[in-house]
């Protein structure tokens, strides 16, 4: 298990904006958390099994709100297959990538 301070050193970010991820992905059921001085976060199944779009889907929030029904439709077409097409990919391929680039 990683603690959100190891993560947010190894990105630069802040620990409180990876914290507010790790909420959102433990709500898309995408990790598994534990708390106190041993805990920390990992993720629920093998990178393989993660696309991108789940993560994106957990953590994208309402992507766009429009009244007209028709346009509404259409976008939430779009989003599923934003979604299905990020899936197409892998966390494990994008670790992959990632470390060949360093």
């Amino acid at each position: 298990m990683k603690t959100s301070s190891e993560i947010a050193e190894a990105l630069q970010e802040s620990a409180v904006m990876v914290r507010r991820a790790f909420l959102l992905l433990h709500g898309a059921g995408l990790i598994e958390q534990k708390k106190g001085p041993r805990g920390g976060a990992r993720l629920k199944l093998p990178p393989k099994q993660v696309g991108l779009g789940d993560v994106f889907a957990a953590t994208a929030g309402d992507w766009l709100s429009v009244e007209d029904k028709s346009l509404a439709s259409l976008l939430k077409k779009v989003r599923e297959d934003a979604i299905e097409a990020m899936n197409e990919h892998s966390l494990a391929q994008v670790m992959k990538r990632v470390k060949k680039g360093k």
